[in-house]
């Protein structure tokens, strides 16, 4: 599993092996110990401009490096950029430090630097021995206290987008849904916490999670957990967690597999999230609802044109088990809506590979009928990072849904050649929300980094944690703008 230097905030330059000076476009470079007087003609001759995540080395000795680190316009996002680029080149020595004295930092700056700094070190191996050698990170301020809060903000929501990291890169050899709910009872201690086996599942009629988990030798699970802060507000996060994903008798191929060690990115996001709120003692009620399973076939599985019962009733003719996704949500949705009354639901999960082709593998599909709720994840998004790009949820492709065996079908009916599979995958689910306020992200594309770029690396991404934690910090501090409750 992966570890993350410790961060402090300190008021002096500690001894280390590398220290970095902030810069940006034409502001002054402080001089410092032995390093050339003449930093300005040296930033000119190396044609540097200051842009976020440019590295300029300003001395070099045997004890220590200097460089000269562009910070461009100092927003949380090129902080973050800069924080990833230094710690990249740094990663190799044993201690580094950022003299931010002077510097223009916020406390939302520097939660963008400390995601930077720590998710841009991350990197999972099973090896014995951790490839990567740093251990300390020093951000040197002139008053350390004034920023205590927002570091250990910073640390908490990073820390735990770096578990959830380790969630989605572990081997599913390893992660069975009896694993993914025995690291929830770990990672959540001090919480509320539930999990339901295969029995507890059957005999509460949650029927789309044991269908999808039923042709694996590994039965599934649902993991449900909570933290009351107080406050008016109740959330639900519902998360996918399909612990592997072959398609089920409708199987992908082998290239199509690959990845699918990431298709539980949902409920990581979910469970880790529900950690960073506790940690931050955000004043609202968050419940989870991980539904995890194993996608396998075998002479137990569900068919292609079988007919399942959802949790609450709703009965669903299954014409792709590769759809399996939706099944598991609309059980946890179901449940959110039927039994825990909550003011809203937002469900994450890895759902359609029409999404990366339609938004790239950077911004996550948002679904909602509520308008007020997509400009708060949306906004949301951009403060953190995880950006969101609200998609059309039109009721003219709510058609391709009709069954005549079953209330609904699982996939849109190809002969009304309506296509939007994202779009029609987001209206099942909506199908079983009670007409609460209620939100789908679609991180397929997100949720997986092909390779090293800016804070993230290959592997694992851990989105939704930052997305999620700031979106619940902004409901936390403006009651006037609460999604509007079922009536």
């Amino acid at each position: 599993m992966a570890s993350l230097p410790s961060l402090t905030l300190s008021g002096n330059v500690p001894a280390v092996a590398v220290l970095a000076v902030p810069t940006g476009p034409g502001e002054p470079v402080v001089v410092l110990g032995d390093c050339p007087a003449d930093l300005t003609g040296l930033l000119v001759r190396e044609k540097a401009k200051g842009e976020a995540g440019e590295l300029v080395t300003a001395s070099s000795t045997d004890e220590q490096r200097v460089l000269l680190l562009g910070t461009g316009d100092a927003s949380p996002a090129a902080l973050r950029k800069a924080g990833a680029a230094l710690v990249r080149r740094a990663k190799t020595s044993p201690s580094l430090a950022v003299d931010l004295r002077g510097f223009p930092l916020t406390p939302e700056g520097l939660v963008g630097l400390v995601e930077g700094l720590l998710l841009g070190c991350y990197g999972f191996t099973l090896k014995t021995a951790e490839p990567r050698p740093l251990r300390d990170v020093t951000l040197v301020v002139s008053k350390p206290d004034a920023l205590g809060g927002a570091l250990h903000r910073a640390v908490a929501v990073t820390r735990a987008t770096a578990t959830a990291r380790d969630l989605v890169n572990t081997p599913s050899a390893e992660k069975t849904p009896a694993w993914l709910a025995a690291q929830a009872k770990v990672l959540l201690k001090g919480l509320t916490l539930r999990i339901r086996d295969d029995k507890q599942l059957r005999a509460e009629g949650w029927g789309g999670v044991v269908a999808v988990g039923m042709g694996s030798a590994r039965p599934p699970r649902v993991i449900e957990a909570s933290y009351d802060g107080g406050g008016r507000l109740h959330v639900v996060l519902v998360g996918k967690g399909i612990t592997f994903d072959t398609g089920g008798l409708s199987i992908k191929s082998n290239e199509g597999m690959l990845g699918m060690k990431m298709d539980m990115g949902g409920a990581a996001a979910v469970l880790l999230t529900l950690r960073a709120v506790a940690d931050l003692k955000l004043p609202l009620k968050v419940t989870v609802v991980a539904c995890a399973a194993e996608n396998m076939p075998s002479g137990q599985a569900q068919r292609p044109s079988d007919v399942i019962t959802q949790y609450g009733g709703t009965t669903v003719e299954v014409l792709n088990t590769d759809a399996e996704g939706r099944l598991v949500l609309a059980d946890g949705i179901a449940y959110a809506d039927r039994v825990l009354d909550p003011d809203v639901i937002v469900d994450v999960a890895t759902l359609t590979g029409a999404m990366p082709v339609a938004l790239g593998k950077k911004i996550a599909g948002l679904f909602t009928s509520d308008d007020a709720l997509a400009g708060q994840l949306t906004a949301a998004g951009q403060a953190s990072g995880e950006r969101v790009w609200r998609m059309p949820l039109v009721q003219d492709y709510r058609s391709a849904l009709d069954s005549t065996t079953a209330d609904l079908r699982n996939i849109g009916n190809p002969q009304l050649k309506l296509a939007g599979g994202s779009i029609t995958a987001a209206l099942f689910l909506q199908e079983f929300t009670g007409g609460r306020p209620w939100a789908h992200l679609d991180i397929a594309g997100p949720a997986w980094s092909g390779g090293d770029d800016e804070e993230l690396t290959k592997g694992g991404t851990g989105y939704g944690v930052r997305l999620l934690v700031a979106w619940l910090e902004a409901l936390a501090v403006a009651p006037a703008k609460q999604p509007r409750a079922k009536a």
